[in-house]
């Protein structure tokens, strides 16, 4: 029998509304049993509650991540992290300190992890040259903040067989120095020509890393979320194991679901073994207690690395002095037709595959990030509508950095949900040095279009993506109310006229993202829901916006027990 609570003395947002008038909410057996007065929830708990103070805090329902890689989350946080690293210097004595307190052999141990970002290097592009002046023995790949891209040494090319002479893949490039040889930076399917030959973690290692992945998602808050790739992907194994392991030994405290990957090898003719497959898949982690009804399907990549699928070309930057407008750079739109980013699948396997996981009652998770993406993905879901049938399927697209305004209101006409990854809609230095040049102004005045999406009726959910960005929602919501990033006060906010109330932006996170993880009565306070519930550090109501990324989690809970405690006044 799980302990009886009794929250009192503070507000209460319910996943819907910053409730008017409750102050407090009682818990009995893992279930809310009351929402209003101290007195109506002193008398629902009944006698031998433990009592918490939140002493004019907010109780909000647990946040749900519906797009974060977890155990690839974890695994980097024990291996080489450079995720807290400002700058190349900081970087790269990050990677030599983690060179030197490994244990593995020299000449057979790989340095692996990630989280550098892209704007700490001329162009966005480290080199091996920089890598090997740190680590000239052993081999390095670290995976970039983003995930698509990769930052390797020489040593780790020359394991891999890599040379000037290695053609680019179909689904990625390789930069190269100016005599043609691999210069450092793989992107996307790039990495798979190093990774494939690096050591696979073992189900024991990714069930360390969840079980950290875990312990950080409570500490922010998250009491549930969806494992966003299934499969094999930049070197990481599938991790439905781990999360299976977890589950057999009563370990697994989050609810936690998963969406398996669709390979970009897939062809119209292997669909249909393909979907077989993932129910097969689909039933055995069911049978464990992991829901994993969810497909996960990569439409695109990213502008920085021109991978991003647009219906027009890429603009050619140019540093011309001349020419040179806002921070010296000119944007030329002088893009070859072919210049318009890459798409994982062909749009008739696109549209087959979307079509048949469909019917076999998946939920489709599509990352689109271009806006030939997002149209091409809403025409498959439209396409699977048609045959299939409205059905049941919770479908949802992640990023959504650039939507060309025609395709906006397709979301609520197809019941298409928007999950959201609000901390990058703002004018950082990624934004303003790698992304606005390549797109230029009137693709740029088309990117994160949240207000426009709320406005025709779409439905919103949240994630992170971590380990591209925290996982901590208050970062995120801070972006999604402000457009601007807490780190970058300076700079002007990114199309404020696409900002969101808080009162939005906490019920795509809470209810909102519930909903889409098939958590139907999570997501809520209110009698008869589960009591997954988090005690924020303030009333972030009573705050000036501005200070929204300064919210905290005090305590948070699922079905009524804790599993995160910073601090708390219990009377």
């Amino acid at each position: 029998m799980a302990a009886g609570w009794i929250f009192h003395s503070g507000r209460i947002f319910d996943g819907l509304r910053l409730h008017p008038v409750a102050s407090a909410v009682a818990v009995t057996d893992g279930v809310v049993t009351a929402v209003g007065t101290d007195a109506d929830a002193r008398a629902a708990a009944g006698p031998g509650a433990t009592g918490v103070d939140l002493r004019g805090r907010l109780l909000t329902p647990g946040f749900t991540d519906v797009h974060v890689h977890a155990v690839m989350a974890g695994l980097e946080r024990l291996g080489c992290d450079l995720s807290h690293c400002a700058g190349a210097d900081a970087v790269l004595a990050q990677i030599a300190a983690s060179a030197a307190s490994d244990s593995a052999e020299p000449s057979s141990g790989w340095i692996a992890g990630g989280g550098w970002h892209k704007a700490d290097f001329p162009g966005g592009y480290p080199t091996r040259q920089a890598l090997d002046a740190v680590v000239p023995d052993r081999p390095v790949y670290l995976v970039n903040a983003d995930h698509h891209s990769a930052w390797v040494n020489t040593r780790a090319l020359e394991l891999a067989g890599i040379n000037a002479a290695t053609p680019d893949p179909e689904d990625g490039r390789l930069e190269r120095d100016a005599d043609g040889f691999p210069s450092g930076t793989l992107h996307e399917g790039a990495m798979d020509l190093v990774n494939r030959v690096i050591p696979r973690a073992t189900v024991e290692e990714m069930r360390a890393g969840l079980l950290e992945a875990q312990r950080y998602l409570h500490s922010v808050g998250a009491t549930g979320w969806q494992e966003a790739i299934l499969g094999d992907y930049a070197g990481y194994p599938e991790a439905s194991a781990a999360y299976r392991t977890l589950l057999d030994q009563d370990l697994l405290t989050g609810r936690a679901a998963g969406a398996l990957w669709v390979p970009r090898s897939t062809t119209v003719e292997s669909v249909p073994a393909l979907v077989a497959e993932f129910v097969q898949r689909r039933e055995q982690n069911a049978a464990a207690g992991f829901r994993t009804t969810s497909a996960k399907i990569m439409v695109d990549g990213v502008p920085e690395n021109r991978t991003a699928a647009m219906l027009e070309p890429y603009l050619q930057p140019c540093a011309c002095e001349d020419m040179a407008g806002q921070d010296g750079i000119a944007v030329l739109d002088g893009g070859t037709p072919a210049d318009r980013g890459l798409s994982y699948l062909p749009k008739d396997v696109l549209v087959a595959v979307v079509a048949a996981l469909d019917a076999a009652g998946f939920d489709l998770h599509l990352h689109v990030i271009g806006d030939r993406a997002v149209r091409d993905g809403l025409d498959a879901v439209e396409h699977a509508r048609r045959v299939n049938g409205r059905g049941t399927g919770r479908h949802h697209m992640a990023h959504l950095q650039i939507i060309h305004p025609a395709d906006v209101p397709r979301f609520a006409e197809l019941d298409v949900t928007a999950n959201l990854q609000a901390l990058w809609a703002c004018n950082d230095a990624q934004m303003r040095e790698l992304t606005v040049p390549l797109i230029g102004e009137e693709r740029a005045g088309w990117q994160y279009p949240f207000r426009s999406l709320a406005a025709s009726g779409a439905r919103l959910a949240m994630g992170s993506d971590w380990p591209v960005s925290t996982p901590d929602p208050w970062q995120a919501i801070h972006v999604a109310v402000n457009r601007r990033h807490p780190d970058d006060g300076s700079d002007g906010p990114l199309l404020p006229d696409q900002a969101l109330s808080l009162e939005t932006a906490l019920a795509a996170y809470t209810s909102g993202s519930a909903w889409l993880n098939r958590h139907d009565d999570g997501g809520r306070i209110a009698p008869g829901a589960p009591a997954d519930l988090v005690v924020l550090s303030a009333d972030p109501f009573s705050l000036p916006a501005a200070e929204l990324h300064t919210v905290g989690t005090d305590m948070t809970f699922v079905a009524g027990e804790p599993v995160f405690e910073l601090q708390a006044v219990r009377a």
